[in-house]
């Protein structure tokens, strides 16, 4: 099997598309973020990647708190909305006709419409260069009741979506199960 060398990119799959909330200035601001994942299991924590203009994430530093919100497909349009304007400029709540709700943290506005909300408390913001690395511990998870089975959110309920780089750029469903975790691994060594 032939390797071609492309250089130094940030190339991981999948990407998950997130709506990250923030009081700005005392207003609601939601952007769309793909450089994200899990950074810590206990006490539970994610991150995020910001670049430095970014208006969330003023809000973020003047809060000390934000709120990650997985949108489900039916949301694309409004995902991808949030992430080609800034709420400099508009009213994203407004526009993309999103109820809002707050947890425990004041300063980290949640989506009604979105099936699972994270509200976090900013622990560590770190500047890597292009990007400030924002770690957050997450405070509180709701998850809207149709998305859970047996107590537990279920994945197949939330239809989350993956935005895929290029060449493709693109908003992709998530996809077919291919294997059972923690099992199928099993079989390799006989």
């Amino acid at each position: 099997m032939s390797k071609v060398a492309i250089g130094a990119r940030t190339l991981l799959y999948p990407l998950p598309t997130i709506l990250i909330g923030a009081n700005v200035d005392g207003k609601p601001n939601f952007s769309a973020y793909a450089w994200c994942g899990i950074a810590n299991g206990n006490p539970p924590m994610l991150s995020v990647a910001f670049q430095h203009k970014r208006h969330t994430l003023k809000g973020i530093k003047q809060n000390g708190t934000f709120s990650a919100n997985i949108p489900s497909v039916d949301l694309v349009k409004e995902a991808d909305y949030c992430g080609l304007v800034s709420g400099r400029d508009t009213d994203k709540v407004a526009d993309c006709k999103f109820s809002l709700f707050y947890g425990k943290l004041t300063g980290a506005p949640m989506i009604s419409q979105c099936p699972v909300n994270l509200e976090c408390r900013t622990l560590h913001i770190l500047n890597l260069g292009s990007h400030e690395l924002v770690v957050g511990q997450i405070e509180e998870v709701h998850v809207t009741d149709s998305c859970l089975t047996d107590g537990e959110p279920d994945v197949n309920k939330i239809q989350p979506f993956l935005w895929v780089t290029r060449p493709t750029n693109q908003y992709c469903a998530f996809g077919r199960p291919i294997g059972e975790a923690f099992s199928i691994g099993k079989h390799v060594k006989g």
